[in-house]
């Protein structure tokens, strides 16, 4: 209310004080001052009096110059009335005001949100802390996604067999980083997801100041897939020590970014993601997962994005979209999601698509059909688990729970 009361006094204020301007503004002609037809008389007697040879031709031309003095002075002496306004004058300055303030409020309750409070850049940093504050722990994350994630397959019996002596072989020498690698590796191929980071944990540990980024970034990956696609704090701690080892793990980055982006700032996931993209080989095992969201997540940031030729079914469509409005905006990602729905639902897809689906259903806000689709995408990709973990991550960025 305290907007509308503020922009409705301006408008107030300069709409009287152009009023004012125009009612005192001079004429552009002085037709009603009686004093120039004087003059003008005055002029035709002198061209009369020398044509009939009253007066010589060097009197007029002295009589001529005095009298124009005489008219070019009238608008310093000009009457109020004469550089005045008549109040029928004003009747055109009074609607262009009126439409001209008409049309911004139609243009504002266009473009911009009435009744919605500003959320300055600084309200939306607070509220990303908040988010990151408030996400599970790794506990509690890995077993509500143990809930809703099928059991493993009953291994070989001969692997079974091995698997039980690696365990009892690492129980018994907790500090040996050689087994410990072999099992978080092992546990992971049979599903075991906790199993595999508990192990990972141990190895990290153990080596110390000797874990390189790689181990530290196997570390965040296996927590954040144990723990459902959710970037924990615990995970966030691996992410940001593999980077302080080296800044251009891939891995990590790749994290850092879906941190970035499961807290409310895509425009962080938008830099981390693209600089990421730019610095990979084509075959890095990255590459199609962040392929997949770019476009929804430079769509989220309001970012000019122009997907690598050939990527992606909406490639070129979001180009524009960081000079839309918020509402253009959105309308402009409900078609392309529509598309993209109908399409998996009815054909499949690639993992990557199934991401890219998930996440723009998590940018626009609609948890009910982002559960539906994660719902299809377990069954479309049951025989993919590692595509499977792509998706999961990006059901968690929807606010869906694996």
């Amino acid at each position: 209310m305290t907007f509308w009361i503020l922009a409705g006094l301006m408008m107030v204020v300069a709409g009287a004080m152009i009023l004012h301007a125009a009612r005192l503004a001079p004429k552009e002609s002085g037709e009603d001052n009686p004093d120039l037809a004087v003059y003008r008389g005055q002029l035709a007697e002198v061209d009369r009096d020398l044509a009939r040879g009253i007066i010589g031709a060097d009197e007029a031309e002295g009589l001529r110059i005095e009298i124009k003095r005489r008219i070019l002075g009238l608008d310093r002496v000009a009457p109020a009335a004469v550089r005045g306004t008549r109040p029928s004058d004003l009747v055109l300055p009074m609607v262009v005001l009126g439409v001209t303030f008409a049309g911004a409020v139609a243009l504002y309750g266009w473009l911009g949100a009435p009744g919605y409070a500003d959320l300055p850049h600084a309200d939306r940093v607070a509220r990303a802390e908040v988010l990151k504050a408030e996400r599970p722990s790794q506990a509690e994350a890995e077993a509500e996604a143990a809930k809703g994630r099928p059991a493993p397959a009953a291994p070989a019996a001969d692997y079974a067999k091995l698997m039980d002596e690696l365990r009892a072989a690492v129980a018994q020498r907790p500090d040996d980083a050689t087994g410990l690698r072999l099992l978080a590796d092992n546990e992971r191929r049979l599903g075991n997801l906790a199993a595999s980071a508990r192990a990972q944990e141990q190895l990290v540990k153990v080596l110390g100041g000797k874990a390189t980024a790689d181990d530290h970034a196997a570390l965040a990956d296996s927590l954040v897939t144990a723990a459902g696609g959710i970037v924990t704090a615990e995970a966030e701690a691996a992410i940001v020590d593999s980077l302080k080892v080296d800044g251009t793990n891939g891995t990590a980055r790749l994290y850092a970014g879906l941190l970035e982006a499961q807290t409310g700032r895509p425009d962080r996931a938008f830099l981390l993601w693209r600089d990421l993209r730019k610095d990979s080989p084509a075959d890095a095992p990255w590459v199609e997962y962040i392929d997949g969201q770019m476009e929804m997540l430079a769509a989220a940031a309001g970012a000019e994005y122009t997907p690598p030729e050939g990527i992606g079914p909406m490639a070129g469509d979001i180009a524009a979209a960081a000079e839309m409005s918020a509402e253009d905006r959105a309308e402009m990602i409900k078609g392309m999601v529509a598309g993209l729905e109908e399409r998996l639902f009815n054909e499949g897809g690639s993992a990557a698509e199934w991401a890219q689906l998930l996440t723009a259903l998590g940018v626009l806000g609609d948890k009910g059909r982002a559960e539906v689709a994660w719902g299809k995408a377990q069954t479309a990709l049951a025989g993919d688990p590692d595509g499977l973990d792509l998706v999961k991550a990006a059901a968690a960025q929807a606010g869906v729970t694996p």
